[in-house]
């Protein structure tokens, strides 16, 4: 098969923008605060681990989740940050709001990411599709300060690709004819979808670029690969079958909470907390959108960052964290040992279901079951009103009494501490920005 057929299309039969904020948690801060302009900052701090990194931090070969030990031998003047998850949810939003000025189609990929379709908005915005997508990205750094990197294709996994072509502050646009170009030296693992697995597979069958792969037979394709590679392998081809996901998510396949804490612990009681407090945010989620859990699975993680599970399946599906524990406190006994230290605990509820009005029943188990559902409907009510963890179990009461992180990593970020008129640690006015000092 030629080259003809993965060329031979229009330039944007449909024209498709992935925008990816440069270095996102690392930029935001080096761009509220002018002293950190130039210098290799790191977030992450209260985790031990890199989160993010600038590019004046990258370029000395720090990595994400690199430990901050082996930061510091390897880029000893960095400046290492506590990550500021409530500035750059804030700024997440307004970056999401700007690029649907040019569009109402956008998917919210990720905190620092989106795709946005703009097919058809050339008359409406008096420019083409390159234009349109100069003038986001020309916004988004003004307002923000920062860089941002743009691909413009016919799909979203070719925009993918475009989008890291010229990284950062790239503006990359792929026109249909063009694809092969660009596909001809491209690895097949930084096609977007294509995993280690998939590239070890596509490796003995003699495809290392993203052309060659594109350039397969159909029939080969769908002997050999489950429908979202076939998808992956149709857009490589300038077809646009991935959808955009515009609608806010309203349902979950499963519900994972896991928290680190420093230091590292070796007490039982402080371990179970942290536990418990996980499947308390976990079983508000899952109420939250309406849902119960058929099994849970708890983790532990060591100071050696070695992991430990356990899977229990629950008489019913529930929402109820004192029910979640009661399944999950055996199998935690079984996987602590008090001769190591814990750094993490997670939770993952899954077998999810929608949380049904039950049937009554002659043991009167439904009418207990409509009690307890009335107690957390309260307990929620409170938490909307006053904050997330106005109320908890008794077994998290550790977990809150002293904190996710003690000591050095315990610095919180610093607009925890500058609270306006009004405010108080949970009740916020939404704004993210302040003007900080480097320690």
């Amino acid at each position: 098969m030629g080259n003809d057929r993965v060329i031979a299309i229009g330039s944007y039969p449909r024209a498709i923008i992935h925008i990816d904020a440069d270095a996102f948690f690392a930029a935001v801060e080096q761009s509220r605060n002018p002293e950190l302009k130039g210098r290799p900052v790191i977030t992450g701090k209260e985790r031990n681990i890199v989160a993010s990194m600038s590019y004046e931090a990258k370029a000395r070969g720090v990595e994400r989740a690199m430990r901050l030990s082996e930061v510091r031998r390897l880029c000893p003047d960095a400046v290492f940050l506590p990550s500021d998850y409530e500035t750059y949810s804030l700024l997440s939003r307004r970056f999401f709001s700007i690029v649907r000025k040019y569009t109402p189609e956008v998917e919210e990929y990720g905190i620092d990411e989106c795709f946005a379709d703009i097919t058809g908005m050339r008359r409406p915005l008096r420019m083409g599709y390159p234009g349109i997508a100069r003038a986001m990205k020309e916004e988004l750094e003004r307002c923000f300060g920062f860089t941002f990197s743009v691909g413009l294709a016919p799909n979203k996994t070719i925009a993918k690709i475009a989008s890291k072509w010229k990284k950062p502050s790239g503006l990359t646009a792929v026109p249909g004819r063009d694809i092969a170009r660009y596909l001809e030296r491209l690895p097949v693992d930084r096609v977007w979808g294509i995993g280690p697995q998939t590239t070890a597979f596509l490796g003995k069958q003699g495809v290392s670029t993203a052309l060659q792969f594109a350039l397969k037979d159909e029939v080969w394709v769908k002997e050999r690969f489950s429908k979202p590679f076939q998808e992956t392998w149709r857009e490589l081809n300038g077809e646009a079958v991935i959808g955009l996901e515009t609608e806010e998510k309203e349902t979950y396949g499963s519900i994972r909470k896991m928290k680190t804490f420093t230091p590292p612990s070796g007490d039982r009681e402080f371990v179970f907390a942290q536990l418990s407090k996980n499947v308390e945010n976990a079983t508000m989620k899952a109420r939250r959108y309406h849902l119960a859990a058929g099994r849970a699975v708890c983790f532990l993680k060591t100071r050696d960052f070695r992991g430990a599970g356990a899977e229990v399946r629950f008489s019913r599906p529930t929402a109820f964290p004192h029910q979640v524990l009661a399944a999950l406190e055996p199998a935690f006994e079984r996987l602590f040992n008090p001769g190591k230290l814990y750094r993490s605990t997670g939770v993952v509820l899954f077998k999810l279901e929608d949380d049904v009005i039950l049937q009554p029943d002659l043991f009167g188990m439904t009418a207990q079951i409509e009690k307890v559902g009335r107690v957390y409907a309260a307990v929620d009510g409170v938490r909307l009103k006053y904050g997330k963890h106005t109320l908890f179990l008794g077994s998290s009461f550790a977990a809150h009494r002293f904190g996710q992180h003690l000591g050095e990593r315990g610095d919180a970020p610093a607009r925890k501490g500058d609270l306006f008129r009004g405010e108080t640690a949970r009740k916020r006015v939404g704004i993210p920005m302040f003007t900080g000092k480097v320690k």
